[in-house]
């Protein structure tokens, strides 16, 4: 059975395992109640929500997944919210790192 963004339970845990901080800002997981912003988000690296795989689903809080948009990640990674944070292609997670290296 599926979540509500249509991500397969078994990937949903696979990504949950893989995904201890959130993948662009490093910061540690926070509830919805300490804070709706710092919350966990489901991204999809590449902005297309078919592309339903472990190499484009991630956890990320809700400020950077606001801040990305529909933004390519490469882009994004030049924006000023991503320069006020010290968020760049050495500080992601493996998984953007990837994606990274992939042309993303």
């Amino acid at each position: 059975m599926a979540n509500n963004w249509n991500i397969p339970a078994e990937l949903e845990k696979e990504v949950r395992e893989r995904d201890k901080i959130y993948v662009y800002c490093g910061n540690e997981f926070l509830s919805h109640k300490e804070s709706t912003k710092a919350s966990a988000s489901w991204e999809h690296i590449i902005n297309d929500a078919s592309i339903i795989t472990k190499e484009n689903i991630c956890l990320c809080c809700r400020g950077c997944n606001a801040s990305k948009g529909q933004k390519q990640l490469s882009a994004w990674l030049q924006t000023k919210y991503c320069k006020e944070r010290g968020i760049n292609s050495d500080s992601n997670a493996p998984i953007i790192k990837r994606a990274i290296a992939n042309g993303q």
